[in-house]
């Protein structure tokens, strides 16, 4: 059997698996939020800031929606006419055209100028989250910032690339099925590591003070049969005014994380309200189910990218002779963007789905809707949240249900309806 016969039957099976697992694991009953209950709460709301949330995003979709078109626009000249390879070569040329040089240096130049031209959008966005006070960042705290993001990004995209093409240069006809592991292993790696060696790039964590407040949500997830390792508060005022709290890392490295301006900002019912609905997501393993969902999802990418390689019209428009060699970078730039514009409105149907199912787990663990209900005002509030945002947006970009739909949510279940 030829490589290209074993990767489309390697291809099927991971596919099955993919879409057999999400069956099994995401929940796709969804609990009951009514329509008119959703009017109701939404009716509840302070109309003027209604009014503020609904005009800041109405403020930063069109920078949003440019950003997204500039950035595909940006891949498909990269990756379907010869300039990106052109680029590739020029970031190998210092190098005696090293295949390693241009592999890291060419993918990391393709990346740069990709973000170099959609930097003034990612800037004017700053300028309207600061002029509505979401952002405390002055214009050096952003910058430092985006550095750290971009120096994070060059590290794993050039780790990534070095990994990626030595494979493909050791191994020409076998690459897809080292790669789909390697990148499954990567997925499966990051889970771990992400948590305790990049979060700290960004912010600095402190452990909660002893007190009422830590005492409790310590109580709050061993009720739950969810050990945590620690109680940790993150400095997030230094950039935002936004609230928040979330349960992070698998087994020993998982701890719950507050930020200050939730401490300042929402009581400590309502932090115990939302810590609960994280606790949810550990308490289901909603990480390992992400974890596993998005190695299968690599393993399947890489496979098919190995498949798409032998699409002669498709390299030719890229000027490359194989889809794995490095010149070809522009073109697996287009391919994956592309395919991420496809899958992400699945992706965000799924992350829903988990969502509503820990706004249950949280319910459920305190058994008080009233306070769940006030936590959802709170953070729709103090994070200028689209109440009520047009259905074609919500469904396509949402990652969690809306505030009213979560609000409807709860009064549901106050009556008894799961």
């Amino acid at each position: 059997m030829t490589p290209r016969l074993w990767a489309v039957g390697t291809l099927v099976v991971l596919l099955v698996a993919l879409i057999g697992y999400a069956a099994v694991a995401v929940p796709w009953h969804r609990a009951p939020a009514p329509r008119a209950d959703q009017l109701a709460a939404l009716g509840q709301l302070p109309a003027e800031q209604v009014a503020r949330s609904r005009a800041f995003h109405a403020a930063l979709r069109p920078g949003s929606y440019a950003g997204m078109a500039l950035a595909l626009l940006i891949a498909l000249l990269l990756g379907l006419t010869p300039l990106g390879a052109r680029l590739v070569e020029l970031a190998g040329r210092p190098f005696n055209d090293h295949w390693l040089a241009r592999a890291v240096l060419g993918g990391l130049l393709v990346v740069l100028l990709t973000e170099l031209l959609t930097l003034p959008l990612a800037a004017w966005r700053h300028t309207i989250v600061v002029r509505y006070g979401i952002s405390t960042q002055t214009w050096g705290g952003w910058s430092v910032d985006l550095l750290k993001s971009f120096g994070v990004g060059a590290v794993l995209g050039g780790l990534v690339l070095a990994g990626f093409f030595t494979v493909t240069h050791f191994a020409p006809r076998w690459w897809w099925a080292i790669g789909a592991a390697g990148a499954a292993g990567l997925v499966v790696l990051l889970s771990f590591v992400l948590p305790v060696v990049v979060e700290p790039v960004f912010n600095r964590f402190t452990a909660m003070p002893d007190g009422p407040l830590r005492t409790e949500l310590l109580e709050l997830a061993a009720r739950d049969g969810v050990p945590v390792k620690d109680v940790l508060v993150a400095d997030a005022s230094r950039r935002t005014r936004a609230v928040n709290a979330y349960v992070s890392g698998l087994g020993p490295t998982r701890r719950i994380v507050v930020y200050d301006t939730m401490l300042t900002e929402a009581t400590p019912d309502e932090i115990v309200s939302v810590t609960a609905h994280e606790l949810g997501h550990a308490k289901d393993n909603d990480v390992l189910t992400g974890t596993i969902m998005g190695a299968l999802g690599a393993a399947v990418a890489v496979v098919a990218l190995y498949l798409l390689g032998s699409w002669p019209s498709l390299l030719r428009l890229a000027g490359v002779d194989s889809i794995a060699e490095p010149r070809a970078i522009g073109l697996l730039l287009a391919v994956t963007t592309i395919a991420g514009l496809i899958s992400g409105p699945a992706q965000s149907f799924v992350s829903r789905r988990v969502e509503a199912r820990a706004d249950t787990h949280a319910l459920e663990l305190t058994a008080d809707a009233e306070t769940f209900e006030a936590m959802q005002r709170r953070l729709g509030t103090v994070n200028l949240s689209d109440p009520d945002p047009p259905a074609w947006e919500h469904a396509m970009f949402a990652s969690h249900p809306s505030t009213v739909q979560r609000m409807a949510a709860a009064r549901a279940w106050a009556r008894g309806d799961r």
